[in-house]
């Protein structure tokens, strides 16, 4: 069963969410029109487009991917197991950091990255769920 609009555009600047079959992110409006507690103003929208945003870049996935399974890890670590330059690397921790996708945890001199919550991981494993839902045809 495909996600279905609980809504549309909802009075002035609101945007209503989205549901479907294992999403529960709202349902919209009242039927008055007011925008319901679930409900995503502009705002709202630019800072899910940003998430996105942050997401939307390979060297990036490749970083979380293995952070996924390693839990936590230095910049060099990071850096081969993505395939990636440190100086790359480094610069994609800092963009997944202020995304809030990666956290730091300073350890002496140096510093280990982690995956920030398990949202990251529900975001990665829903994405690879509708790409495959996608090549299925459906």
């Amino acid at each position: 069963m495909a996600p279905s609009v609980s809504g549309s555009v909802v009075g002035r600047g609101t945007i209503a969410l989205v549901s479907g079959p294992g999403v529960s992110v709202g349902s919209g409006a009242s039927e008055d029109g007011a925008a319901g507690p679930s409900s995503l103003d502009l705002s709202g929208a630019e800072e899910l487009a940003e998430t996105f945003r942050v997401l939307a870049d390979p060297g990036r996935v490749r970083v979380i991917l293995a952070l996924l399974e390693a839990g936590e890890m230095h910049v060099g670590g990071l850096a081969t197991a993505a395939g990636l330059s440190e100086t790359a690397c480094s610069h994609a921790l800092r963009l997944l950091r202020q995304g809030r996708v990666v956290k730091r945890r300073k350890v002496g001199r140096s510093a280990l990255y982690s995956l920030d919550d398990e949202h990251v991981s529900g975001l990665l494993g829903l994405a690879r769920e509708h790409i495959d839902h996608a090549r299925a045809g459906h």
